[in-house]
């Protein structure tokens, strides 16, 4: 079968399945399977396809039908311009928590060798890219999941940071509590979960079959975890000292009300992502 006759049945059956973007999915695929780009099976299309290639995009294709994310199939996610391996284990990193590490870069503009607490970090994809452009800084992050934290170590490393990232196995502050860096820390990062448990099953099958639950599910209210954060962070924040977490859609008035409620920061900011959506939380320790 040649390879534009491969990609059509594939996309043929990828978009009966319901998922979107069924083309593009069939060609980044096949792209995968033969570790070539997209314009190189554009000028080969006539060609064709072997059987091992064919029966390895074959199971691909099989575990895109059901829903798979492609990143899993694929092992890869490109984020802050660098390239993420992930797994089942973590969270598919997304372009919306680009704006915690935007953010991030922003208030520690002036700090030569800024601490950095990066909380829930799953993949690691915010920590490694602040270690990435801040040199100079010292990065330690947390989450709860011993196997997320290897596959964080693992970006780490494949991203030239490992030396500037401490990460530890543990819930929230937990790990750090032995460490001295009380008052100490110039911004705390987090992308936490806050999904309510209830919302579930509404999501999207990519997301609800497949993504790990500890790193979506905060509970009933959704807003459990990112309240302990901002109750704890600004025992770690230096004065002044900036905690940035990412949320969900509608969950601006409580946790504003929250950091009120906390005392302990002096400012509070709300960064919009593109689709307009309040997606970051910005509080200044006093």
């Amino acid at each position: 079968m040649t390879i534009i006759d491969t990609i059509n049945r594939a996309a043929a059956r990828l978009s009966a399945n319901q998922v979107d973007h069924a083309r593009w999915d069939a060609e980044l695929l096949l792209s995968h399977i033969l570790d070539r780009d997209r314009a190189w099976l554009l000028a080969h299309i006539l060609e064709e396809l072997d059987d091992q290639a064919f029966r390895l995009y074959d199971h691909a294709i099989d575990r895109r039908a059901v829903r798979e994310p492609l990143q899993y199939i694929t092992g890869r996610q490109e984020f802050w311009g660098l390239v993420f391996a992930v797994t089942p284990d973590v969270l598919i990193p997304r372009p919306e928590t680009e704006f915690v590490v935007e953010t991030a870069i922003k208030a520690v503009s002036m700090a030569l060798s800024p601490i950095i607490i990066d909380l829930c970090t799953g993949s690691g994809c915010i920590a490694v890219s602040l270690a990435k452009e801040l040199l100079g800084a010292q990065v330690f992050a947390t989450d709860l999941s011993e196997q997320a934290l290897e596959v964080a170590r693992e970006n780490a490393r494949m991203n030239q940071a490992a030396s500037r990232i401490r990460f530890l196995a543990g819930d929230l502050f937990a790990p750090i509590m032995e460490l001295d860096l009380h008052g100490k820390a110039d911004v705390i990062t987090a992308n936490p979960p806050y999904i309510r448990t209830g919302d579930l099953a509404a999501l999207q099958p990519e997301v609800r079959d497949f993504e790990p639950k500890m790193a979506l599910i905060a509970g009933p209210a959704g807003t459990e975890i990112g309240t302990a954060i901002i109750q704890q962070a600004a025992e770690f924040l230096k004065p002044g000292g900036t905690l940035i977490m990412e949320m969900g859609m509608g969950q601006t008035t409580a946790f504003s009300a929250i950091v009120k409620q906390a005392g302990n920061y002096r400012s509070l900011e709300i960064v919009k992502d593109l689709a307009g959506i309040e997606r970051v939380l910005v509080a200044r320790k006093a």
